[in-house]
Formats: C-alpha cells, structure tokens, sequence
C-alpha cells in the first residue's frame, strides 16, 4: 500500500491569541515536535498544511522532504483538507490525518490504524474517545472535497453512511494544546482528561471495553 500522511497545520488558534504552531515544546516547537512524529512514521509521502503562519514556520521548522499546502483561508474557517487532497500522490490508496498540535501520536498507533481499518474510514479508539489518527481510503476523497472546515471531518464518522472500523490506541487521547491550559498540561505531560476543553474534533464517548481489537460498523 501507498500510504500519504497529512499533518493539519493551517488552522489558527482564538484561544491562545498567538500561532500555536511556534509553542515552544520540548526544546523546539509544537508543529515541529507533531511533524517530527508524522516523520517517524515513515508514510510514503508525507503533506502538510499551513495557513496564515506559514512564513513563520518556515523560517522557524524544518520542512525538508513535506510537501506543504498553503491554505491561507483557514483562519476563517475553510477547510484545508480539501487543497490538501489535491498535493497527495496518485498512488496513494489513502491518507492517514494527523493534527499538528498533537504531538503525542505514535507511529505504533497510526500503522496499527493502517493495518487494521478494513473499511474506508477508520478511527483511533482510546481508553475515553475516538481521535486521530484517522484514515480515510480513496474512495472518500470526492466527499472529502465537500468539507466546508477540517472539523467536518468527523461527519462521515458520526452520519454512519460509510463503514467505520475503530481500532483500540493505548491510554487516553493524547492532549491537544487548544488553550492556554491545554498547552500547560501539555507541557507537563499531563494525561488527565480534557474533555471540558473546546477540542471541538474528537468525540468523547467514554471507557470502551478491550476484549476485541478492532470493530466495523
């Protein structure tokens, strides 16, 4: 398989009042910590996009080997997902979508997503909800050219007109850095839940049993 990862970068943050992408974390910044990990994972082509901090990041993140997608219009709420699809390779049999202020995915859960999505769309299922990385197949890409923001995203997810496969991650979802207390749990490798945060893109669904890898439905 020919897998594209593509890391979203391009949105602003109302919250923090400042681009989040350039938080300092871990001696280097948010984005480059989150596009550090999508490296790791090794994807066969690797897409990200940035909006209205893009000059910024240049200067600031090394973006060797990325294709980057500018998408300028996502500070007011356009999807950047939909220029995005337009970089990923021909070959690619689908994408696996990563957040860029959410460093703490693991290689491990995206390949384990990869290898056991047997429908078009799978979800990463955590300890306290569902969360990226998500993967979508080909065939998703024209109703993926649809979305009007990125966190229309999970439509497809909760509407239940396409299969979803959910395959259980480790732990809890790991933390976003949405706002400023947000980020400082972050920091401080905070796990404790967030679920009172405006994450306003995963879906808090509570504890799930783990008796069985994986569910389709």
């Amino acid at each position: 398989m020919f897998i594209t990862g593509l890391l979203l970068g391009a949105d602003s943050s109302p919250h923090l009042g400042s681009p989040w992408q350039l938080l300092a974390y871990r001696g280097g910044t948010l984005l480059g910590a989150a596009l550090q990990s999508a490296r790791e994972c090794s994807f066969d082509q690797l897409v990200v996009t940035l909006g209205s901090a893009s000059e910024q990041v240049h200067d600031r993140i090394d973006l060797d080997g990325v294709r980057v997608v500018e998408s300028p219009h996502s500070d007011t709420g356009s999807s950047s997902i939909v220029p995005a699809l337009d970089a990923v390779d021909r070959r690619a049999d689908g994408i696996v979508v990563l957040l860029g202020d959410q460093p703490g995915i693991t290689s491990a859960s995206v390949w384990s997503l990869v290898a056991e999505a047997s429908t078009p769309i799978g979800v990463s299922r955590y300890d306290d909800g569902e969360s990226y990385p998500c993967w979508f197949g080909r065939e998703l890409f024209g109703e993926l050219r649809g979305l009007r923001s990125d966190a229309d995203l999970w439509d497809p997810i909760r509407e239940g007109t396409h299969p979803v496969t959910r395959v259980d991650a480790i732990g809890n979802i790991p933390p976003r850095a949405t706002t400023w207390s947000a980020y400082h749990q972050l920091l401080a490798g905070d796990p404790a839940s967030t679920h009172d945060l405006p994450l306003g893109t995963h879906l808090p669904t509570g504890p799930h049993a783990r008796g069985r890898r994986r569910t389709s439905t």
